[in-house]
């Protein structure tokens, strides 16, 4: 999963660039030559009635008034003002210039600029070769483990501030996988299941909770209705609990004389259940019982001896920033940015700080929230691994870890930004992991609510449309100002700068 060597950064992005701006100049030339051929044919076409043209145009511009010039540039500014608006609001919501959208699916493939298909996705590995990189891979949402419960936090959080902090697409996953994790395997469903089945996908989450009354009304001892009640309905921790409870006792009664086929079924209901119990226990203080239910989820134990056995660590914000804050919780209390710039860094200060470069290289959108620098929000029901959706639910529950280590949070704001002089093109080539991934904007806007602002990196530069859009605005709004102010000057100048234009173009 590293990429520790290879090619100098710089040079590759150098490359990169040259390629797309080529492919640009590319397209640029084919439009200029189009016109020019247009131009051409219309000069062939009729060259006796060139000189006519131009001389009647010249009468034509030599009678028109100042108003005109007004109307003509203020008309000319205003629809490019409604061009720059327009280009603004596409790319603030979908990263990129609508114009250059366009340009790049519809026409550069009509005018041959396709773009070479030897290096997409390739990545250079530590001997050198060029290996395919995983980016669907990298943007694939993930079940976040400590996701909230919808009735007694989602839905209090939108009862104080009127705000929806789950998006239909997150909440539609979790039916999704609700669905699957539940009744996914079952050979032939029981009446209840199939209420249940359709509750999961119910839009309105009054609905969800009608359906499940009606499957404990056909069967008072369906698990899957108390949880489904005890994750919506319940208003507060302890009642959750005590409906979570509930399931957990039918599920047990159930799993001692169910038959094979629904094993599977029941066993993955009994882990949900209790995993749910352990952060109920977690959220009420009851920290040593949280750990020994969670200890008894014997597969769990079972996954962590594979994991070591195999010398593997899944790579999460968790993993990365948890071992940052391990290593830097011995030497944060003592550390002086002043004093480790005259002396130089310890061997434990220096492995503190590649710990956090590691970490922040990882998912660069944490530090931002662990120092407060930008406001949280509750932490989405899934997330995506290097994303601001997977930064906002870190720093939900661990920022309290990180304030308690003294120093802490001063040693991470001397030293995160020092990341990105390692990689100065994150989307090209990484460090320690694989290039950053220039998809997870897209799924953290769909993951995040709309009042939430998506943390974007690398920091997105704005499109030469919206520039070029912007400047021809302000010129003809100047244009019209000053011909509205000073008519019969800009009408002598408006003349002579069409005279002068006729002349070149006679001699020529």
């Amino acid at each position: 999963m590293e990429d520790t060597a290879g090619s100098n950064p710089q040079s590759l992005g150098f490359t990169e660039k040259l390629k797309s701006w080529l492919s640009w100049s590319w397209t640029y030339v084919c439009f200029i030559w189009f016109g020019m051929v247009l131009i051409m044919i219309y000069v062939l076409w009729s060259p006796l009635k060139l000189q006519e043209t131009l001389t009647s145009a010249s009468v034509f511009l030599n009678t028109l008034t100042p108003k005109f010039y007004v109307a003509l540039t203020g008309t000319s500014s205003l629809i490019s003002g409604l061009i720059l608006i327009f280009e603004w609001w596409y790319f603030r919501k979908y990263g990129t210039s609508f114009i250059e959208q366009v340009s790049v699916s519809h026409l550069r493939p009509l005018l041959g600029g396709v773009e070479s298909s030897s290096t997409t996705g390739l990545f250079t590995s530590v001997n050198g070769e060029a290996e395919p990189r995983p980016s669907v891979s990298e943007c694939k949402v993930w079940r976040n483990p400590l996701n909230l419960f919808r009735g007694a936090e989602y839905n209090r959080y939108t009862w104080v501030t009127g705000k929806e902090p789950l998006t239909y697409y997150d909440m539609n996953l979790s039916a999704q996988d609700h669905q699957t994790f539940f009744t996914g395997d079952t050979p032939q469903l029981r009446p209840e299941d199939a209420v249940m089945q359709k509750a999961w996908r119910e839009r309105n989450p009054q609905a969800r909770i009608r359906a499940a009354y009606q499957a404990i009304e056909m069967n008072h001892e369906c698990a899957a209705a108390y949880v489904l009640l005890a994750e919506e309905e319940a208003t507060t921790i302890t009642e959750a609990e005590r409906l979570f409870k509930k399931a957990l006792s039918i599920g047990k009664n159930i799993l001692e004389y169910t038959v094979h086929e629904l094993l599977l079924h029941y066993i993955n209901l009994l882990v949900y259940i209790k995993r749910r119990l352990a952060m109920c226990a977690r959220k009420l203080g009851r920290i040593k019982e949280a750990v020994k239910m969670m200890r008894d989820v014997s597969f769990h134990q079972k996954l962590h001896h594979v994991i070591l056995d195999r010398n593997y660590l899944p790579k999460s914000a968790t993993i990365c920033y948890t071992s940052a804050l391990l290593k830097a919780r011995a030497v944060s209390d003592k550390f002086s940015p002043e004093a480790a710039s005259r002396r130089g860094l310890s061997t434990a200060e220096m492995n503190a700080v590649e710990a956090i470069h590691r970490a922040v290289e990882f998912n660069p959108h944490v530090p931002k929230y662990l120092l407060e620098m930008k406001s949280l929000i509750l932490p989405p029901e899934h997330i995506l691994k290097r994303g601001d959706s997977e930064a906002v639910a870190y720093a939900f529950f661990h920022l309290q870890h990180w304030k308690r280590a003294e120093g802490a949070l001063n040693l991470l704001h001397c030293t995160w930004e020092g990341t990105f002089r390692i990689i100065p093109y994150p989307l090209e080539k990484g460090h320690l992991f694989y290039p950053y991934p220039g998809c997870t904007e897209t799924a953290d806007r769909e993951l995040l609510p709309s009042f939430h602002e998506v943390s974007v990196y690398p920091k997105k530069e704005l499109p030469f449309f919206i520039l070029f859009t912007a400047g021809l605005c302000s010129f003809t709004a100047m244009l019209a100002m000053l011909t509205h102010q000073f008519p019969e000057l800009m009408g002598v100048f408006a003349k002579a700068v069409s005279s002068l234009t006729t002349y070149q173009t006679c001699i020529a």
